[in-house]
């Protein structure tokens, strides 16, 4: 797509940077929203006795029908769900839209390394919170992956890219039909060698799937299956060859059970919130190594109560203390005369027991 800010797109995405392939941020001028575009291209079908710029147009129709349906029925009200907005169809693009708050997605976060795991607790809990809500309103998600993952300002992370794979599974079920080998080799092209792509099964056990790839993928920094190319990964998924979830710590178990490949092994999103509330409940505490030196080296050195002291006058300093000697519990002014006192007492004391013997 050629273009750059300023350009508008159905009369009402203004963009506001230089699209990428097949994506572009701009600002929505009816709501003054950020958005992301994304989109698929349409390839014009030729048929016998049929105008191509028709065909290619009720196809764009048809897409934009399916996706809108979806986006329909997708509950926008969950805090962990990236809104929906439309599709339209723009030349021999179909574009996507979905609200864009401020933050970077969990693939460009992954590029800096892996996180650690409970970090990637709380990522994959916000992330099953959305998928639930998802399959509570009897919708799939068919496209988490670490670029759909928003992670905001605030880190919390967001699930997008729903109607954006949406229009990638329509388009290839439009081109290849239902099922078999000519649709398998558009959704290889549309898709790409992703991991979470590509489960056995569809639909809520398919995005659970996923997301156990994509849990793996966050605290290992790869997927656990090959993603050298469609037909190696298809066949890795397939023959259950994948490395093992032991590297993911304290979320291994989890990883494992996600990866069944029985969906029926395999823990719902609600199941998988409530495994990762209850890991998240007793995690340690992150040690901050400036708190705990700031701790140490303020930490007093005088008793608790503290003795009170005298006032000295001006050019007579007091006593010298060496540093680390310890501050005398009796003042050395106060011992001579309790020396006295001690001895008098002691006197007083012998002379009463002598006149109680003698009497």
């Amino acid at each position: 797509m050629r273009g750059g800010p300023g350009q508008l797109l159905a009369g009402r995405y203004r963009l506001t940077d230089r699209p990428e392939l097949l994506r572009a941020f701009a600002v929505d001028e009816r709501t003054g929203e950020s958005v992301l575009l994304r989109a698929v291209e349409l390839p014009v079908l030729l048929t016998a006795n049929q105008d191509p710029e028709a065909e290619a147009t009720g196809q764009g129709d048809r897409l934009v029908r399916r996706v809108a349906a979806v986006g329909s029925a997708a509950p926008s009200w969950h805090p962990r769900l990236l809104r929906g907005v439309g599709a339209f169809v723009e030349g021999e693009l179909l574009w996507t839209v979905e609200e864009r708050p401020a933050g970077q997605t969990l693939a460009e976060l992954l590029a800096a390394g892996p996180v650690p795991p409970y970090r990637a607790a709380e990522l994959a809990a916000d992330v099953a919170g959305a998928l639930r809500a998802l399959h509570e309103a009897g919708l799939s998600h068919g496209n988490l992956t670490a670029e759909s993952v928003l992670v905001c300002e605030d880190g919390a992370a967001m699930l997008g890219g729903l109607l954006a794979g949406v229009a990638q599974e329509a388009l290839a079920e439009d081109l290849g039909g239902p099922g078999g080998r000519r649709r398998y080799e558009v959704r290889a092209t549309l898709v790409g060698p992703v991991a979470e792509r590509w489960p056995l099964d569809g639909g809520p056990a398919g995005d659970c799937w996923a997301l156990g790839v994509l849990v793996q993928r966050m605290v290992t920094g790869r997927a656990p299956y090959p993603e050298g190319g469609v037909p190696e990964l298809v066949t890795a998924v397939r023959d259950g060859r994948r490395e093992p979830s032991v590297a993911c710590g304290p979320l291994a178990p989890l990883a494992e059970r996600l990866l069944q490949p029985d969906p029926a092994l395999r823990p719902t999103a609600e199941g998988v919130r409530g495994e990762l509330a209850v890991l998240l409940a007793g995690a340690p505490e992150p040690v901050d190594g400036e708190r705990v030196a700031r701790a140490v080296e303020l930490k007093p050195e005088a008793p608790l109560v503290p003795l009170r002291r005298r006032r000295v006058r001006a050019g007579r300093p007091g006593p010298r203390v060496e540093p680390g000697a310890r501050t005398p519990r009796i003042p050395p002014a106060l011992l001579g005369p309790l020396l006295v006192g001690g001895v008098f007492l002691l006197l007083v004391l012998g002379m009463t027991a002598v006149v109680l013997f003698a009497g």
